[in-house]
């Protein structure tokens, strides 16, 4: 009897992991029944129960799970000469049901919406790639842009996780009077229960599915916390890739009444347009990087020796991009390769910079 129900209880799981991986390949009805139908509600909802507890849940909710499994091996090791011959085909059966219910349970907690049309799309960003000359106007805008802010500035604040938490969701707020995209309900923002493990992998922040929060890594450098919490919180809302977190973080940090925001998402942006310059035309690179304000230029080394500090893999892309001038190993690669996000931001202010230019 047992082992009957066993059997169709697995039967049950492939059937449904195979029905939501099928349902995956048509994105206009994930974006129509899941993004924009059901995962609203039960992101809002996981945000809801998460914000009760001052800590991340979901990190202890993963060391749970991974100590869980480790356990069932360990046991497994231990009883394997004692196991009946029905046994050793029941402990594989239950460590794929296991996997098969974390796959079905995460997928329709977030999963799903990596499935989903591009947010670009629903933005109605075009997806018109750039030639060189472009991107370093962009990239003198941006330098622009960013060497202005940082003229306004005045000492950055130590902001605390309720106040990334708080000005975050009314930069959201703002932007959702131009889509409906931005719709933020029950704020939840929490700080990782090990920052500097967290800064040893090289990371700045995650969204946690089994729990709607959003972790920040709150040893970052203060002026980069702002547009990272616009990050983590786009992935609340159901945005799946980095680069469209990306271009979230980015429209809603940038359109903030908070000078140190707007400063963060333009700072953080011309990261990414100077890394793309460097591999497409290190001659133009050098000329826009003596344009930096030294104040801004104070800022990268900053977050460079951050990551010196804690990863060395970060401080090495930090360096490449901004510092030296060391030959890349995958130069031609780089030369034909475009991020998202600046094909996005190209597309965003190309009318403007088509006009001034």
């Amino acid at each position: 009897m047992i082992k009957h129900f066993k059997h169709t209880k697995l039967i049950i799981l492939i059937s449904l992991a195979i029905l939501i991986y099928l349902f995956g390949f048509y994105p206009g009805l994930v974006q129509k029944y899941y993004s924009t139908g059901f995962y609203p509600y039960i992101s809002s909802a996981l945000r809801f129960i998460s914000s009760i507890f001052p800590f991340a849940i979901g990190d202890i909710i993963y060391a749970l799970l991974i100590g869980f499994v480790l356990y069932k091996i360990l046991r497994f090791y231990k009883r394997r000469k004692s196991l009946k011959r029905t046994d050793r085909i029941l402990v594989p059966l239950q460590v794929l049901n296991f996997f098969l219910m974390l796959y079905i349970i995460f997928k329709i907690v977030w999963g799903l919406n990596y499935s989903r049309p591009s947010v670009s799309e629903e933005l109605g960003i075009g997806n018109e790639k750039y030639n060189v000359k472009e991107l370093v106007i962009l990239g003198d805008y941006f330098i622009q842009k960013t060497n202005n802010l940082k003229l306004k500035q005045g000492k950055i604040p130590a902001y605390t996780l309720k106040e990334l938490e708080s000005k975050s969701a009314a930069a959201y707020s703002l932007m959702l009077r131009k889509n409906k995209l931005f719709q933020y309900q029950n704020p939840c923002l929490k700080s990782v229960l090990n920052s500097w493990l967290i800064s040893k992998i090289g990371i700045e922040g995650y969204y946690a599915p089994l729990s709607g929060e959003a972790n920040m890594n709150m040893n970052l450098p203060d002026f980069v916390k702002p547009y990272v919490s616009c990050h983590e919180i786009g992935h609340q809302l159901g945005v799946a890739y980095e680069d469209e977190a990306n271009l979230l973080g980015y429209l809603t940090a940038s359109n903030s009444v908070d000078l140190n925001y707007q400063y963060s998402a333009n700072y953080e942006m011309l990261r990414y347009i100077l890394f793309e310059i460097r591999m497409k035309s290190p001659d133009d690179y050098k000329l826009l990087y003596l344009k930096l304000l030294p104040r801004v230029l104070a800022d990268f080394k900053t977050e460079k020796e951050f990551w010196r500090k804690y990863n060395g893999d970060m401080f090495g892309y930090m360096d490449a991009a901004f510092d030296s001038f060391l030959k890349l190993n995958n130069q031609k690669k780089g030369i034909d390769s475009y991020q998202d996000i600046v094909i996005w931001l190209w597309n965003i202010h190309k009318k403007e910079l088509t006009v001034a230019n």
